[in-house]
């Protein structure tokens, strides 16, 4: 979710090369779910620790995410937000 150069925290990719090279990744732990998500459909279908991690992506990413696919098949999507309705 940042980086840490030098013991600053920073929340945008380093610059430059120098200050890259002594970044070190700032992680952020959240809870799993076991449960098999590829026969959901709706975002309600989903387990809420998965909900709480789109949600905290679309926090992270400063936007909404539209599609989120639940396995390798065409229909195994969920929407998210209807971005173009």
């Amino acid at each position: 979710v940042a980086y840490d150069i030098d013991g600053t925290r920073y929340d945008e990719m380093p610059m430059t090369q120098t200050a890259f090279h002594h970044a070190r990744p700032v992680y952020e732990q959240m809870p799993g779910w076991w449960e098999d998500i590829s026969g959901c459909r709706t975002f309600a279908d989903l387990p809420t620790n998965a909900r709480a991690y789109v949600d905290r992506l679309e926090e992270l990413a400063g936007a909404p995410m539209s599609v989120l696919g639940v396995g390798p098949g065409r229909d195994q999507n969920v929407l998210v937000n209807d971005l173009l309705g």
